[in-house]
């Protein structure tokens, strides 16, 4: 994986840690959501990282990522699994 993208990648999965407020208001926002808000918030933390990964490709290697980056990207969110498990909101 790009060095960049990878760093980039890094500072968003603290931001979302800094962020977990907001991603806590924007789920007891709707009361469709009531019987599973911890799935839609799960949703919004590997939707946000999702859309960093491919958007820092193509801003910054200016290029889509390759399956074997996309490959990487996994093995990163699988690094910080039990963080992300461990966030309480």
């Amino acid at each position: 994986m790009d060095e960049k993208v990878q760093k980039v990648l890094e500072e968003k999965i603290l931001e979302i840690f800094d962020k977990k407020n907001e991603i806590n208001s924007i789920t007891n926002s709707s009361e469709l959501l009531s019987s599973d808000k911890n799935s839609f918030r799960y949703g919004i933390i590997f939707g946000r990282l999702y859309n960093s990964f491919y958007y820092q490709y193509r801003r910054i290697v200016k290029r889509d990522p390759t399956e074997e980056e996309f490959s990487e990207f996994i093995q990163i969110l699988k690094q910080h699994e039990k963080e992300f498990l461990g966030l309480s909101f």
